[in-house]
């Protein structure tokens, strides 16, 4: 299909997104931006969270892992379960009863200024780099089929995307994002069930006969009983609900859709029918990566990894399903950038710059200030997708996964603290614990060889992290006045 076509198809998609941008972000003001008003439909909220949730690496990365790892990324999913559980009926009730709009806020409350400037700078690095490693495996795709062709520069490519994002969120923010991200969720649910269908019927198969194809091949193992292995099971699944407890729970782009939701229950709901639906997309995926692995040797495809994917559609498969697919990917690219762009300048004026204490700050001024910062973190997304670009990983759903073990650690040993205990810390050490544990963590992975024989570290180092930073905590911690405890009690 000619590449000047797929580009005319990326445009006119976005113009439809800035339409919905326009029509939703009429009088929004910086609660608009921040929450929503705190009055997003739930139904709205949990569907476009799937999109946010999945991203382009999960739409690239998952299939493309099930020729090295079969359908082992279910151990993950599995866990995932609990973990959605937990952050519904654990950390929603405290986000509600505190009436939160920065998630980090809670850290102040209980723990002091110096942790939650730690639990926001942590999100800070986290999101950014885990939003530009997202970011990077789609424009790269985007690049390979349509823009390189054209002559188009990685660089450019990158620039006129984010471009295109701050068009939509600049006003709006979350307001926006709701609606956008549901729009944008359609669309690639749609392409990845089309995609399904299609390779079904070229391979001549029905969906059991592909099941029983798959097994034949290998390609439909689920569980890993080597314990020394990164991958076992019990690993694998626990690691699962630490990274939804993280990436989800106690991360602000993630938690500022939530609860924009007027309710606890409604929230709630949210949150499980987001766990029920992401069930069925995850395993979708597999499924979909296992028909790819079984297509590909027929058509002659030797590509693996990230690469398989768009390798097939586009050179094997018909003009509407490369367009369908198309749509689905930008749909996959936008909600991974939009949201945590618009997440990270909450965060920063809010955490970081005090925006909702500053008094000598008039509300426009606020609003100029909340822009600037907005547009400051687009650029810092063009400099780390460049980054991304030299490294070219062949598989960023595993680069993210160990960037989330090394920067969210931090947060989940502040909130487990703050949670679970009721001591007070000496709070100008905080961020030497902070920044500590991870790089203990770095000289284990670097030396496990040594230290630890056989066994290999897996997702489990996100809980290593998390426990040493609890550990230090501890450690700096002394029992809390009788003064306080009553605000500890309703922090905590």
């Amino acid at each position: 299909m000619s590449p000047a076509l797929l580009f005319a198809i990326l445009i006119g998609y976005f113009l439809l997104l800035l339409g919905v941008a326009w029509v939703t972000s009429r009088n929004a003001d910086n609660d608009s931006f921040f929450i929503g008003n705190k009055s997003s439909n739930w139904m709205l909220v949990a569907f476009g969270m799937v999109g946010t949730t999945l991203s382009g690496a999960t739409f690239i990365s998952v299939p493309g892992a099930v020729g090295a790892d079969a359908f082992g990324y279910a151990q993950i999913l599995i866990g995932y379960v609990f973990g959605y559980i937990a952050v519904a009926y654990i950390l929603l009730p405290l986000y509600y009863r505190l009436q939160l709009t920065s998630i980090y806020h809670y850290l102040d409350v209980r723990l002091g200024r110096r942790s939650y400037q730690s639990g926001a700078g942590f999100f800070i690095i986290s999101r950014l780099l885990g939003a530009t490693a997202r970011l990077y495996l789609v424009v790269n795709i985007l690049q390979a089929i349509i823009l390189d062709s054209l002559g188009v520069p990685f660089w450019m490519t990158t620039l006129v995307i984010l471009g295109m994002i701050l068009m939509y969120t600049y006003q709006g923010g979350v307001k926006t994002i709701v609606w956008t991200d549901t729009l944008q969720t359609t669309c690639m649910l749609f392409g990845l069930f089309a995609c399904v269908w299609f390779l079904l019927s070229e391979l001549g198969m029905s969906i059991p006969d592909s099941l029983n194809a798959m097994q034949s091949q290998g390609l439909s193992r689920i569980f890993t009983t080597d314990f020394d292995s990164p991958n076992f099971f019990l690993k694998q699944i626990v690691a699962g609900a630490f990274i939804v407890l993280t990436m989800t729970g106690m991360d602000q782009e993630m938690m500022q859709k939530t609860i924009s939701v007027k309710t606890l229950k409604d929230s709630q709901k949210n949150l499980l029918t987001l766990t029920a639906v992401l069930v069925v997309v995850l395993m979708s995926f597999l499924f979909l990566g296992g028909l790819l692995y079984l297509y590909a040797p027929v058509a002659g495809v030797t590509a693996t990894g990230d690469k398989i994917f768009p390798a097939v559609v586009m050179g094997h498969l018909p003009a509407t399903v490369q367009i369908i697919f198309l749509i689905a990917l930008i749909s996959a690219l936008f909600p991974s950038a939009d949201g945590a762009i618009t997440a990270l300048t909450s965060s920063f004026c809010i955490d970081i710059l005090g925006i909702k204490r500053r008094t000598d700050l008039t509300e426009a001024a606020k609003e100029r200030l909340r822009r600037r910062v907005h547009l400051g973190f687009a650029g810092l997304f063009l400099f780390l997708v460049m980054g991304f670009k030299l490294a070219d990983n062949p598989s960023m759903i595993v680069v993210i996964l160990k960037l989330a073990a090394y920067t969210y650690g931090p947060l989940l040993g502040l909130f487990a603290f703050g949670m679970l205990t009721r001591r007070s810390l000496t709070d100008h050490l905080v961020p030497y614990v902070t920044i500590g544990a991870p790089i203990l963590c770095a000289l284990l992975e670097y030396n496990q060889e040594h230290l630890l024989g056989s066994y290999r570290l897996g997702l489990e180092l996100l809980m290593v992290n998390g426990i040493l930073v609890f550990a230090g905590l501890f450690a700096i911690s002394h029992k809390e006045k009788a003064g306080t405890a009553a605000l500890t009690a309703s922090a905590g």
